[in-house]
């Protein structure tokens, strides 16, 4: 009889601490990665080591910060962004410093409930996914919106902050629908030719970057294949922008100014180019850009910008620096965020009529 009372009091034991760690009616969880594995989550997540600069801005426009327990050196040395919404990054511990490596030692001893990754960085995926008890989960949006959205609701499952994530999403949907609505007033011309010059040099171009194609224009990299399988970049020859002859020409901006290996004054003067229809009309202009994968708020300022620059008759009445801030303060909870990223880059001039 001591026996069975011994069990059914060690029983209770059990299912008041399950209780009291893990949200009442809550199962455990299974998360598709964008690796195609399931990955199950048996308990409630209090400490996440995030290696991905994506997922740890979703975390900080979750209201999650608190749980980012460390990081990868991103974050700290290189994001303009991310000092500004979230200040204290700079006391977490940094944990991975190339992107495939990372210190398994400092990981354990910060015994995390999870570890956030990046799906292009396989081999640390998989690593750290054998080596830690924990669930490792990798995710990326690849510059998809869609992928975005699911990004919000997973992290906002695992974190138990649904409601948050709905008006996140929310967020996005309705800036995103705006800017359709506008563009269903178009006529039925074809949409401007638009080639992007990223990461500081005007012969690499992303050949899938979905603001162009949100903002009325076409992605003239969009026809040619990325430099290995899983990359995003195409790198090309300066006869195929000669033949593209593009309305416009965009240049990844998101650098402080002495960082820029590639200005506007460069293209512009450019003899080689001097043919090409967006150098005649002096249609090149910087934009933000992929930034290590998105920021969810910067992407929808990003669609915004794109659609004013293409079509500026249909968004002459919209003030983007206003509805630039609003998004920035509806993501994350301040005032003049976006003022403090345009001064740090010097982006406040890129908003004037053109």
């Amino acid at each position: 009889m001591k026996f069975i009372k011994a069990g059914l009091f060690f029983i209770f034991l059990t299912l008041c601490f399950f209780l009291s760690v893990w949200p009442q009616g809550r199962t455990q969880m299974i998360i598709k990665d964008n690796l195609g594995r399931s990955v199950k989550i048996e308990r409630k997540i209090e400490r996440i080591v995030c290696l991905q600069p994506e997922l740890l801005r979703i975390l900080v426009a979750l209201g999650q910060k608190n749980r980012v327990v460390a990081i990868d050196r991103f974050p700290v040395r290189y994001d303009h962004l991310m000092p500004i919404i979230f200040p204290d990054v700079e006391r977490l511990p940094v944990v991975s410093v190339t992107g495939e490596d990372a210190n398994l030692e400092r990981i354990l001893s910060l015994k995390p409930d999870l570890v956030l990754v990046s799906p292009s960085e396989l081999y640390l995926s998989h690593h750290l996914a054998r080596k830690l008890k924990c669930p490792v989960i990798s995710l990326s949006s690849i510059g998809r919106l869609d992928r975005l959205l699911e990004e919000v609701e997973i992290l906002a499952r695992i974190t138990d902050s649904e409601q948050r994530g709905s008006e996140l999403k929310k967020l996005i949907q309705d800036k995103l629908g705006l800017i359709k609505k506008r563009l269903a007033e178009l006529s039925e011309s074809s949409p401007p030719k638009v080639y992007l010059g990223f990461w500081g040099s005007l012969l690499r171009s992303p050949v899938f970057y979905e603001p162009v194609e949100l903002a009325g224009g076409h992605n003239l990299a969009g026809q040619l294949k990325p430099i290995y399988e899983g990359s995003d970049t195409a790198v090309l020859n300066i006869e195929f922008l000669l033949k593209s002859n593009p309305d416009f020409i965009l240049i990844q901006g998101n650098y402080l100014p002495v960082e820029r290996f590639l200005t506007i004054e460069e293209v512009l003067s450019d003899p080689k180019l001097q043919t090409i229809r967006a150098i005649k009309d002096k249609k090149v202009f910087y934009t933000f850009g992929f930034w290590y994968w998105w920021d969810p708020a910067l992407v929808l300022v990003e669609c915004l910008y794109l659609s004013w620059l293409f079509h500026p008759d249909l968004m002459s009445d919209l003030d983007l620096m206003a509805e630039a801030e609003n998004i920035f303060k509806n993501f994350y909870g301040q005032e003049g965020l976006f003022k403090r990223l345009c001064d740090k880059i010097e982006a406040y001039d890129w908003f004037k009529k053109k």
